[in-house]
């Protein structure tokens, strides 16, 4: 059972699609929210969850006082997924496109995101991730945070210039990696 963990619609249960998605584990959503929450990172942000799936990270963001967020996947029952969530707990503020994550950024930015949320399926390439990277930084507003959550052995990202390393956490078999706009 995949659910919100905290926030205002803390402890509701989410709609998740079956063997579509990886959802991102409980743990490493609090361990996440809880150092975005104490680095500020949430509050107003603008969210882009990018291979949303259920949209577990981009509604755990607006639940927890993000101002909006874009939900991005380019499978049909991921969107239904999202769609269904936003609509079960009642979260406006966020939106599904139905793209691929490519898709979205190669058009032209239509806003400034504060915090983007990316996690892919293993099976996209590292040379893919970064294409999606490299598309990214035009969409960034100054300061913004990324946060690319990958298998425990793959490689840390390739960033492009006009984003910074800034750390890696490592939970079991996940590490998100963190990096800002410079």
């Amino acid at each position: 059972m995949t659910r919100i963990v905290a926030g205002r619609v803390g402890g509701r249960t989410l709609t998740v699609p079956k063997g579509q998605t990886r959802p991102t584990s409980e743990r490493v959503r609090e361990a996440l929210f809880s150092r975005l929450e104490h680095g500020g990172a949430l509050d107003e942000a603008r969210v882009l969850d990018l291979y949303a799936g259920s949209g577990a990270l981009g509604l755990e963001a607006v639940s927890r006082g993000a101002a909006s967020a874009t939900l991005v996947d380019s499978a049909r029952p991921a969107v239904a997924a999202c769609r269904r969530n936003i609509a079960q707990l009642d979260l406006p503020e966020a939106h599904v496109v139905a793209t691929t994550a490519r898709g979205y950024l190669g058009g032209e930015p239509s806003t400034s995101y504060d915090l983007v949320l990316i996690d892919p399926p293993y099976d996209v390439t590292e040379p893919d991730l970064a294409v999606v990277l490299d598309l990214l930084t035009g969409w960034l507003a100054p300061g913004a945070t990324v946060v690319v959550e990958r298998a425990r052995r793959s490689p840390e990202p390739s960033w492009p210039a006009g984003l910074q390393a800034d750390d890696a956490r490592r939970y079991g078999d996940t590490t998100l990696w963190f990096a800002s706009a410079a």
